[in-house]
């Protein structure tokens, strides 16, 4: 019983920060309606940011999340300015396939600066862990703080979203650009907006991601922007709660996957339960269907 709590526990701290990677994905997806493959390599630069500010200069771990989120959230808005705005009328496979540029850019830009050697992340979270079932299951400080700053990134997206004249008129853009900007909206600026906030969770996802499992190279992001993906689809994407949901069941399933089944099989496995969500319900778990006008 300790050992399935111990999986479980780790499951939701892996799919917490999955989910927080897929709100970057959902919250682009359904405000420009534009799949930004290159969220994950952002992962990467947040955690080569702290890296750089806490290994190689000595700064406090505080200055380092600062300065990651704060680079990845204007490195966000300049890969919206420059790859994608110019695309805003264009075909998806225009955009899907500049988005895979932008990705690959940025990865062999880090393996330029930094080279092929993996780097040894120093977790910047001081949290003490703390023990459950008397002391047969140990809680680290890594876990509970990627739990908690899911928590709170998700509480208070949802307040901004519906409480401030920006979430409405992020809402507004979603629904029909054409509308919000007959209305009023800059709807280019609450794009350049959505995507400094997807960036700035990215920043967040990677310190948690590399505190977690303390390496770090050119391709840190890939896999983990892949499955975030994933888990947005899984939840529906476009919906925050659904991000939610789907990272956090990707997790868990994952990480019980590699205890009981077999640890290579563990992605196939998640992507296999993906697929039948898929075909039973399209949509994804919380995701709507969206009415064609002809």
């Amino acid at each position: 019983m300790s050992s399935f709590l111990s999986y479980l526990i780790n499951g939701i701290s892996l799919g917490s920060v999955y989910a927080i990677i897929a709100l970057g994905y959902t919250m682009v997806y359904g405000i420009a309606k534009m799949l930004n493959f290159a969220h994950g390599d952002v992962i990467m630069v947040g955690g080569y940011t702290v890296f750089i500010c806490t290994s190689m200069l000595g700064l406090p771990p505080v200055v380092g999340i600062l300065a990651a989120v704060v680079i990845c959230t204007v490195l966000g808005v300049l890969i919206e300015r420059i790859a994608y705005k110019p695309l805003r009328g264009a075909s998806s496979l225009s955009v899907l396939i500049t988005a895979i540029g932008v990705s690959y850019f940025l990865q062999n830009a880090a393996l330029l600066l930094f080279g092929a050697d993996t780097k040894s992340f120093q977790s910047v979270i001081s949290i003490p862990s703390i023990t459950l079932m008397n002391g047969e299951v140990n809680v680290s400080g890594v876990t509970i703080a990627t739990v908690v700053s899911c928590a709170v990134i998700l509480i208070g997206l949802t307040t901004f979203i519906n409480r401030t004249k920006t979430g409405q008129a992020m809402l507004a853009v979603s629904e029909d650009k054409g509308a919000a900007t007959l209305m009023g909206i800059n709807v280019n600026r609450t794009i350049a907006i959505t995507f400094a906030i997807g960036s700035a969770l990215a920043a967040i996802a990677g310190v948690l991601l590399c505190s977690a499992y303390p390496v770090l190279s050119s391709t840190t992001g890939a896999m983990p922007g892949i499955k975030a993906f994933t888990a947005a689809v899984f939840g529906g994407i476009g919906s925050i709660p659904g991000a939610l949901i789907g990272g956090l069941v990707m997790g868990v399933i994952e990480n019980l996957s590699k205890a009981y089944i077999s640890s290579q099989l563990s992605d196939a496995i998640v992507f296999a339960v993906l697929i039948v969500v898929l075909l039973v319900k399209p949509t994804g778990l919380m995701g709507k269907q969206i009415q064609e006008k002809v």
